[in-house]
């Protein structure tokens, strides 16, 4: 569960929507596959397991040649290697979300990479130029009302801060809980699960502020997180686009975030959101008291990182660009 999955979930739906005729080939998972179900999209669910799965590779050719498709959209490394390479039938895109090595994408056709940076990257690897292109990700405006912070033991007079994501190392969790050792009378809720879990509460009582801090574990409503927030931190270590952002921007919500390539991509020039130093603690902790203490400025971020989200990241928008890159690639199925 992440990022790259949740978006596959949305763009499949969008394109459903858009009536383009689909056929999902997923990992298994039931909450996904429940998901898809009530949007109207059957799904066939295969093991995708190591490079020994050969059931897996024989049932995506069988539903290959059953579907006979224009375009085949392999999500991240280990679709694109099970996918066999037939180009006189179907275009092969993969697409990533991460600067993987591209030893798993030979058989693809077209690269499509989330951001400029992973763009570039992939054509620094040697990938023809003129068979990548970017495109970004898009997340849905928020629909869900308010959770009470009431509810979360979260007083109503005081600032809330908000982080997601999964409780790994890369998302330098451990960072915002020291800086918020120097931000008083501010609460901090985090929503997520993963391996860091245990060491993040006992860094929160080292720091002396677990009583200050809500765990939330792993949240679908995110929408909702958002709208009971002031302000939504992304201290992560490693970025490659930060999804959260564009959520934070969608719900109007000022945004603090370490120069991983992500964010330093989405944020510029602190135009959109302020960026700070990654594994910097203090500096984390200044940008989030000059926030606070600055209640016009953090409007304004606010007001701009919402119109970077609705010129570039809506749904129609990538959805259209995606049908659009699909017409100009795709190949005639032979009868």
């Amino acid at each position: 569960m992440g990022g790259a999955e949740a978006f596959f979930v949305r763009l499949a739906i969008a394109l459903n929507s858009s009536n383009i005729t689909q056929k999902l080939v997923i990992r298994k998972n039931a909450n996904r596959s429940q998901v898809l179900n009530q949007a109207g999209i059957n799904s066939v669910q295969l093991g995708f397991g190591g490079q020994f799965d050969l059931q897996t590779r024989i049932s995506l050719k069988r539903e290959i040649s059953s579907f006979r498709p224009n375009v085949i959209l392999s999500w991240m490394s280990r679709a694109a290697r099970m996918t066999p390479r037939c180009p006189e039938l179907y275009t092969h895109i993969g697409r990533l979300g991460g600067y993987y090595d591209l030893k798993y994408f030979k058989n693809c056709d077209y690269l499509i990479g989330n951001t400029q940076d992973i763009v570039d990257y992939i054509i620094q690897e040697g990938f023809d130029s003129n068979r990548v292109i970017h495109l970004p990700n898009f997340v849905d405006p928020p629909s869900n009302p308010p959770i009470s912070r009431l509810d979360l033991d979260t007083p109503l007079d005081e600032t809330l801060l908000l982080a997601m994501g999964r409780l790994h190392k890369n998302k330098a969790f451990d960072i915002l809980i020291e800086s918020l050792s120097m931000v008083p009378k501010t609460w901090l809720w985090i929503a997520g699960d993963g391996p860091e879990a245990k060491s993040l509460r006992e860094l929160a009582n080292k720091f002396g502020v677990e009583d200050r801090i809500r765990f939330l574990g792993w949240k679908d409503n995110t929408d909702s997180l958002m709208a009971s927030a002031d302000l939504f931190i992304c201290p992560s270590r490693h970025e490659p686009l930060g999804n959260v952002v564009l959520e934070a921007w969608a719900a109007k919500k000022p945004v603090i975030a370490t120069a991983a390539k992500g964010p330093a991509e989405l944020l510029g020039n602190n135009d959109n959101g302020l960026l700070v130093p990654i594994d910097c603690p203090d500096k984390l902790a200044m940008a989030i008291n000059d926030l606070i203490n600055n209640p016009a400025k953090a409007s304004n971020l606010a007001e701009a990182g919402y119109e970077a989200y609705d010129k570039k990241f809506t749904k129609d928008i990538v959805t259209a660009q995606y049908i659009s890159f699909f017409e100009k690639v795709k190949r005639e199925c032979v009868a």
